[in-house]
């Protein structure tokens, strides 16, 4: 006798991980996506080291390894003067079986994990299946949707809301999703262009602090993905204009001939964490539960490794008899805990860094960090937290109430 379903909204990186962790452990899963197909947008493109491992346990790490790029190091900048302090993360060799970040689009990972669910006999996955409320009891889970055909339900033993930052399983179940939004758009263009023909020793990952225009730059395989700011009220068809990124990229990097622009996009930023990670037998993962700025690209791995750690816990309690209150409270309590007092603070200090206006905190900063580069206790200390190593450890450390 196969073990009581569970259900998942969502098959963004989170959803699907937990699918494929339950499925091969002979727990049934159906997943309800609302979009018609996996999207191949330009979204997440960093992987961490300890997501990599995680990931090398199903099968993955190693085929996204071939699709991208690995990053053996990450660096900060000065725009103004092009001084850097660059961390190498050969450090990590011996704390994990990939010491590099990795550069590589979240539509690969969303892919490869949906074509190894294709070939699991106890996952489902359906898509233009758009969740419009959830019910629950002492014995399962509804999941309302809108299917292709209409009104469904679905049910199950548990519920996996990872169906993104406006969750319907989240606002279905009144769950607040409490923090702020940054006052400045975002705006992201991506080229085949190296920057790093113009821009000596850059790294595949490059946060350049300025008073003005900070920017990011982070290399895939085969594009630059430039990150910029504009003002809270920068008009949309003129940002995302070629004459306006024409002249973003040209003020990073002048070329001559101009830029090729693969893709544009422009987005507000928030900083927020679900008031609550579980309501019955409804557990939160990923962008439904917490969402942070992209600095440290800590968002969708930080998403991973809610998936891993949720799928595990209720392998235990569907196949093994552990109680669902005592391991669903465990989970939250280990992954809330971590978003607030890792992950949101970490990627807000790497705003804050980058878009320091006083000169001489910018200096110190710089001056700090090639400190960090050239001191190896203090580089481990500072790679382990950026890759994301000490979050995992920290949230593991947490123990059942």
């Amino acid at each position: 006798m196969s073990a009581p379903t569970v259900l998942i909204a969502g098959a963004g990186p989170s959803g699907l991980v937990a699918a494929l962790i339950l499925s091969r452990a002979g727990v049934p899963v159906q997943v309800f996506e609302a979009a018609a197909d996996l999207p191949t947008d330009l979204r997440a493109s960093t992987f961490h080291p300890p997501t990599l491992d995680m990931l090398a346990e199903l099968g993955l790490s190693d085929r996204l390894v071939n699709q991208g790029l690995i990053a053996p190091s990450y660096q900060f900048r000065d725009r103004a003067t092009g001084d850097s302090a660059t961390f190498e993360m050969a450090c990590l060799e011996g704390l994990t079986a990939y010491p590099f970040r990795l550069q590589c689009e979240q539509w690969k990972l969303t892919r490869e994990a949906a074509a190894d669910l294709a070939e699991e006999p106890l996952a489902q996955v359906r898509f233009g299946c758009e969740v419009t409320g959830v019910e629950q009891d002492e014995a399962g889970v509804t999941l309302r949707f809108d299917g292709p055909d209409g009104p469904e339900e679905a049910r199950g033993a548990a519920l996996i809301g990872a169906d993104g930052a406006n969750s319907a399983v989240r606002r279905s179940l009144g769950i607040g999703f409490e923090g702020f939004t940054y006052p400045e758009q975002w705006v992201v263009a991506s080229t085949p262009m190296d920057f790093a023909e113009s821009l000596p020793n850059l790294s595949a990952v490059s946060y350049a602090s300025d008073p003005d225009e900070w920017y990011v730059l982070l290399r895939t395989r085969d594009l630059w993905r430039v990150l910029i700011p504009v003002g809270a009220d920068a008009d949309r068809d003129h940002t995302l204009s070629d004459a306006f990124l024409q002249e973003k990229l040209q003020g990073i990097a002048p070329r001559d001939g101009g830029y090729d622009i693969a893709h544009r996009t422009l987005y507000r930023v928030h900083q927020r964490v679900a008031e609550t990670y579980r309501v019955g037998r409804t557990a939160l993962a990923g962008d439904a539960a917490h969402i942070n700025n992209p600095l440290g690209g800590m968002g969708m791995n930080g998403g991973v490794h809610d998936a891993v750690n949720l799928a595990r816990k209720l392998v235990r309690v569907l196949t093994e008899g552990a109680d669902m209150d005592a391991m669903l409270d465990h989970y939250a309590a280990q992954r809330k805990a971590i978003a607030e007092e890792y992950v949101q603070a970490h990627t807000h200090q790497n705003k804050q860094a980058i878009a320091e206006t006083d000169p001489a905190k910018r200096a110190a900063t710089l001056a700090d960090m090639k400190a960090i580069a050239a001191t190896p206790e203090r580089l481990l200390a500072h790679v382990r937290k950026g890759a994301m190593i000490d979050a995992v450890a920290r949230s593991m450390a947490v123990e059942p109430a």
